[in-house]
């Protein structure tokens, strides 16, 4: 049965996933609403990905995330007699034996049949989708066949093998075709392999994602510029961030903007590094709030601002991470930007994963007077000394001696 895809849906196909940097994704989203309102199984196929997150859709769109909304579309798509939303279904974990029954087709291979159509006539989505079928073995319901179709386990293997490793062009012609998702599980073939059916090809993973970048894709620029990064290649990965970050990748300006703050590989701009950071602090990017925070405590490219400060490390520190503890910790010690808490100031300390020796100062006061907690003075000494030959940590261990049993007391 020929089939091709709605006007509606191609364009929701282009500004989606196969130009993302056309910034149309959130008017492709609503065109795909209208279509599939309008009976398009398909957009409604499209449009559940969409609602399914970042597994399944760039999260530079900013869609919605809706896991019950993607399931009633799925379903819907089904039952509007869209092949792609069969397949996609089933990928799901969705096509239950019930829904299976409502599609209009006689049987799975015929959906099957009717997007490889597609997909040979250059359409990535459906070479993706069946790419999919083969890599993640629903060919072999597809097909209606299992180890017991087969004379002997052998012959079963090869079977699985010969179709499991179809997968592969496929994928390289949906990821050349615009789908960049299909370099995910591409590169997770080659580096894993199947289960002792296909061995690992690690070799031919190394420039996946630097062909994504050169095909423009802004997630797998950012995925290039990290490893170019880790390899030193400073000047590289900066151009690479840039491009990430032009092309809309979250988090990608807050790299442009690391690079801006320290002067590597660049000129130091520290006003241009916070106006960077601050383009990804509406998608929410936890690093940004970390890199504003520091920004605002140290009063680089910003006026300095404790109480700004404390505000954007607490929101990271709650998010997860760690990478601004030590300042905050600051800022619970003194009562920068927020009231004085020893204990908390404390708490953080001990979660740092690094040695710096004022975070070593702050633990030996803290300790060695009982601030926010138990007196530990031989504890509080033992950090006051690692915290070498500062200052401030030698005028507070001036205030302490061991007494004649050899106990650390305060003099």
């Amino acid at each position: 049965m020929e089939k091709t895809l709605s006007q509606e849906v191609k364009q929701g196909l282009q500004d989606i996933y196969y130009n993302v940097r056309t910034g149309r994704g959130k008017e492709a989203f609503a065109l795909l609403e209208q279509a599939s309102a309008a009976g398009d199984g398909d957009a409604s196929c499209l449009l559940a990905r969409c609602y399914c997150g970042h597994q399944y859709v760039w999260v530079g769109h900013g869609f919605p995330e809706d896991d019950d909304r993607a399931i009633q579309l799925m379903h819907r798509s089904v039952e509007q007699g869209s092949a792609l939303g069969v397949l996609v279904a089933m990928r799901m974990g969705e096509l239950s034996p019930e829904l299976e029954s409502k599609m209009p087709f006689s049987s799975l291979q015929e959906a099957f049949d009717q997007v490889l159509e597609m997909a040979q006539d250059g359409e990535a989505f459906c070479q993706y989708t069946v790419a999919n079928t083969y890599f993640w073995w629903d060919f072999v319901r597809i097909q209606g066949r299992d180890k017991n179709s087969f004379s002997d386990q052998t012959e079963y293997m090869v079977y699985l093998r010969e179709n499991i490793s179809k997968c592969e062009d496929w994928f390289w012609k949906a990821f050349r075709g615009g789908m960049y998702f299909g370099a995910n599980n591409l590169y997770r073939y080659y580096t894993q392999g199947d289960e002792g059916l296909i061995a690992p090809q690690p070799e031919k993973a190394r420039d996946i994602w630097k062909i994504g970048a050169e095909c423009g894709y802004p997630i797998h620029q950012a995925i290039y510029a990290d490893d170019l990064e880790k390899e030193g290649k400073s000047e590289d990965a900066l151009y690479w961030y840039k491009q990430a970050a032009e092309g809309g990748h979250p988090g990608a300006w807050s790299d442009v903007g690391r690079y801006y703050y320290e002067g590597i590989a660049t000129e130091k701009d520290e006003r241009y590094a916070v106006s960077c950071f601050e383009k990804d602090i509406p998608f929410g990017i936890v690093k940004a709030y970390d890199l504003l925070g520091r920004a605002y405590f140290q009063g680089r490219g910003v006026s300095q601002d404790y109480a700004k400060a404390y505000s954007y490390l607490y929101h990271a520190y709650n998010k997860g991470s760690l990478k601004g503890v030590f300042l905050l910790a600051k800022c619970f010690f003194y009562g920068y930007g927020t009231g004085q808490d020893y204990t908390l100031a404390r708490k953080l300390l001990e979660q740092m994963n690094w040695d710096y020796w004022e975070a070593d100062y702050f633990r030996g006061v803290i300790y060695a007077n009982g601030l926010g907690g138990p007196k530990d003075i031989s504890r509080g000494v033992a950090y006051l000394k690692k915290a070498g030959d500062h200052q401030e940590a030698k005028a507070e261990l001036a205030h302490y001696k061991k007494n004649f049993f050899g106990k650390w007391v305060r003099c």
